[in-house]
């Protein structure tokens, strides 16, 4: 019986990928993966959608098979992938059976183990040993109760005869979730677990990872789960060699190494760009060289004409050769966020509301002063009423009591956390019809408007794709550019960082703190919360509203009100705020 049981390496276990490739329909996903999980090793696994990172899952789970490359593990391994099928007949008990299978099997032969050796049966003793030592390494005793605690703190359901199929995507992944925290594995492998999680399960979450013996490999794009609980990052994103980049560290080492190696990447390719440049002048200017040559002045013999000729020939030869040899090897970088200038009005109101409700949307009376430098989080949980208080602050929705104040030719720009943009038409179109409808109207200057391709948000290549064929990430990317074109006085934003990209998030946030206009935000994003901690609140969950009038003229320019030791971990979490 022993010799079914899977048991932990535990301190021998390991997960090796070595130089692993895949390609899906001719198109690479992933290039020359290299990991090396071992226990105690918490990687995190980041990049864009499409990136491949739920396919390296499966790879390193070997649920599929690379084209190339190899993976190998020694130790157990339990994986939880971003959905959970729901068979007709399963239940909970059914979920936790399968998890703790080994565990059961192991005290099963330990009993059978006791009952040899009270019988004294040969070789009882040493079958005995053999389930101890499994039933030890499993944990096996402690497996239900372990598994019950997890139900219990991630907000799963703990009823083991419920029905999966009677369950939503979130109750069902929070189960098996609760059961891989409970189970003793080796190995754990995690896409988006915080996705179905409320604040209590992202805690019990974050502190069962930052305690877990084996090793953990967790795609996420939840920037605060990256920075509680990663020692090393693998970065799916384009890299200089075209190859996966690993940052050890932890978070912060992935920040300043990926910080860097953008930075040298930019240097060489404008390096490489301006010689190629160089190039081209010289060449440009021999073949001019070689055209007037022909073209002696009066007087001239053409004995002297044809021999200048063949110098000039050779020349042009010689610099189309150089030319040729010095391609631009490296690929173009990254896009980066060149977040344009954005205006203050010194000594103005730009928004005031005082009061303001609307019916079954906002029934708790708000107060807002907006001045240029202004900040503001608005906080609660969903339902409270924080994208209506943005609409209204916007001036897209009139409030059914209080009153709105806008300054005159004051612009207030609105990131909701929908748009609805033609399909049919092409990104840049959208833009210059926005960039169009803000000049004629008197809004905005020609002379102040700033080009699409001019903020870092879309390439080029993008720019003449229909809407319907961006990604979640490209058109959220449009919406900020819409947002950003008007060159707004108030910026009022509505989960910003939605679909977005880890690195793109990180820019607009130190863009947010630099720039003079107001700026108001809500949203769930706990990485963003903890870095604009130091921003005036306004709680839509409590009676007593902070941060109005005057509390919202915070400075951009002043320091946060945290020490160094307090940055990435914010204030504890007020109840309201739980679901928020």
């Amino acid at each position: 019986m022993n010799t079914l049981l899977t048991v932990p390496a535990r301190a021998r276990a390991q997960l090796v990928a070595s130089d692993v490739h895949l390609a899906r329909g001719g198109r690479p996903v992933l290039t020359g993966v290299e990991m090396t999980v071992t226990p105690g090793s918490r990687w995190g696994v980041v990049g864009e959608n499409g990136r491949g990172k739920s396919t390296l899952v499966h790879v390193l789970a070997e649920a599929l098979a690379p084209d190339a490359g190899s993976v190998r593990r020694t130790g157990t391994l339990g994986s939880a992938e971003q959905e959970m099928a729901a068979d007709e007949d399963r239940t909970v008990g059914d979920v936790v059976d399968v998890h703790l299978a080994d565990a059961r099997a192991a005290l099963a032969a330990l009993d059978a183990g006791a009952a040899a050796l009270a019988e004294e049966r040969p070789g009882a003793e040493a079958s005995y040993q053999a389930a101890l030592e499994a039933a030890e390494a499993l944990e096996a005793w402690d497996a239900d109760r372990r598994v019950d605690v997890a139900l219990e703190a991630l907000g799963a359901v703990t009823d083991r005869s419920r029905l999966l199929a009677h369950m939503s995507v979130g109750q069902r992944y929070r189960v098996r979730l609760a059961c891989l925290l409970g189970a003793a594995y080796d190995f754990l492998l995690l896409d988006e677990p915080t996705n179905h999680l409320d604040q209590a399960g992202l805690g019990c979450l974050t502190g069962r990872l930052r305690e877990w013996d084996g090793g953990v490999v967790v795609v996420s794009h939840d920037r605060a789960l990256l920075r509680d609980v990663t020692t090393t990052i693998l970065d799916l994103d384009p890299s200089q060699d075209g190859r996966p980049a690993v940052y050890g560290d932890g978070y912060e080492g992935y920040l300043a190494g990926r910080r860097a190696s953008r930075r040298r990447w930019e240097e060489e390719y404008a390096q490489q760009q301006a010689e190629h440049a160089r190039l081209a002048d010289s060449l440009a200017a021999a073949q001019s060289r070689l055209v007037t040559g022909w073209r002696p002045g009066k007087g001239t013999g053409k004995h002297q004409r044809a021999t200048r000729a063949a110098g000039l020939v050779r020349s042009v030869h010689q610099r189309q050769d150089d030319l040729s040899r010095h391609e631009v090897s490296l690929p173009e970088p990254p896009l980066s966020l060149d977040m344009p200038e954005l205006p203050a009005r010194a000594g103005v109101t730009l928004v005031r509301a005082e009061n303001v409700t609307v019916a079954g949307r906002l029934c708790q009376s708000a107060d807002v002063t907006l001045e240029s430098g202004s900040r503001l989080v608005i906080s609660g949980p969903n339902g409270a009423g924080k994208s209506t208080l943005l609409a209204v602050l916007a001036k897209r929705l009139e409030p059914d009591a209080g009153r709105v104040h806008h300054a005159r030719n004051a612009r207030i720009a609105l990131l909701g956390q929908e748009s609805a943009h033609p399909a049919h038409r092409r990104a840049g179109e959208v833009y210059e019809a926005r960039l169009a409808a803000l000049v004629s109207a008197g809004q905005l200057d020609e002379s102040r408007t700033v080009a699409l391709d001019g903020l870092g948000l879309l390439a080029r290549r993008d720019l003449d794709k229909p809407v319907r064929r961006l990604s979640l990430g490209q058109q959220r990317r449009l919406d900020l550019a819409l947002a950003l074109a008007s060159r707004p006085h108030v910026l009022l934003l509505d989960e910003p960082t939605n679909h977005l990209s880890i690195a793109l998030v990180d820019e607009l946030t130190h863009a947010l703190e630099a720039t003079s206009a107001a700026v108001v935000m809500a949203s769930h994003d706990r990485q963003l919360r903890r870095d604009v901690a130091h921003w005036p609140h306004l709680s839509l969950a409590t009676t007593a509203l902070r941060g109005a009038a005057g509390m919202l003229r915070a400075s951009p320019k002043e320091p946060p009100n945290e020490t160094p030791g307090d940055v990435g971990h914010g204030p504890p979490c007020r109840r309201e705020e739980a679901d928020a």
